[in-house]
């Protein structure tokens, strides 16, 4: 297996995609086959078409295939992607670096001392966006494995001046915030997907990074990429975000998933027979 190219992919609504983010369009007959890529509670959640799976197979048997999420690791670990176990996946947005599914220590560790050194605690953000003057939008606020926040939010009750003041809080805590459909994540800034992929590049020895994702929290990995893909949707898309190895798709939704595969197969050396 050729090793020279690492790929480099986020999952929600880049790769897989739930029932609300599938975006198909024409008639019902002509809709892509499917396959489940996640299970929740004993009911499918998210999926990829047919051929996307097909493909994921193929970009595998060709480079070293990164999956990169801002998941935890538990919800990571329900999403069954096609082949083997990736040796290396990156999960809690750069939080944590999975090594053939194990934590890796030395990283948790590197991480821990930063964000003591330069970032406000978790607890801090956490008792902020708990505040109960927040409640009509604010509707639930979880940690992720004590490394960042994230709040599930009523958008449309959420005021515009709540964000400008949460993002200069944040700011000044050594924090970034973004916002991803129903979900609002605040996160210490040495907490990224960028670090963790440069980590895992310079493990690998790739030569080539190829990036694909859609928001906010994607665009450290897909600036620093050699490659990089985005779909016709998301925070990337809605905010214009441009650049000149940065390819779009032709199409939203589940299809963007398979075109960016298959834009990313066209890229990779044939494996050696």
């Amino acid at each position: 297996m050729s090793t020279s190219t690492l790929v480099a992919c986020d999952l929600d609504r880049t790769l897989i995609y739930s029932k609300n983010a599938l975006w198909l369009t024409g008639a019902d007959k002509d809709a892509p086959a499917l396959v489940v890529a996640e299970v929740y509670e004993g009911a499918p959640l998210s999926f990829m078409t047919c051929a996307a799976k097909e493909l994921l197979l193929s970009v595998k048997a060709a480079a070293t295939f990164v999956p990169v999420t801002t998941r935890t690791q538990a919800q990571y670990e329900r999403v069954q992607l096609p082949g083997a176990v990736p040796n290396y996946a990156i999960t809690s947005n750069g939080g944590v670096l999975l090594h053939r599914g194990i934590p890796d220590a030395l990283w948790h560790e590197q991480l821990s001392a930063r964000m003591a050194a330069g970032c406000a605690p978790v607890e801090t953000i956490d008792a902020y966006l708990s505040k109960p003057d927040f409640a009509s939008w604010i509707l639930r606020v979880r940690r992720a494995e004590d490394l960042f926040v994230y709040a599930i939010i009523d958008r449309e009750a959420m005021p515009d001046s709540f964000l400008v003041e949460l993002m200069a809080l944040c700011a000044d805590a050594g924090w970034s915030v973004s916002v991803q459909g129903r979900k609002l994540y605040c996160v210490p800034l040495p907490i990224n997907k960028t670090d963790a992929l440069a980590e895992v590049a310079r493990r690998t020895g790739a030569g080539t990074v190829i990036a694909a994702g859609d928001s906010l929290l994607d665009q450290g990995m897909l600036e620093h990429a050699d490659l990089a893909y985005r779909p016709l949707h998301g925070e990337l898309h809605d905010a214009g975000y441009s650049a000149t190895h940065l390819r779009l798709t032709s199409v939203r939704g589940v299809m963007a998933g398979e075109e960016i595969l298959r834009s990313i197969l066209a890229e990779l050396p044939s494996p050696p027979r």
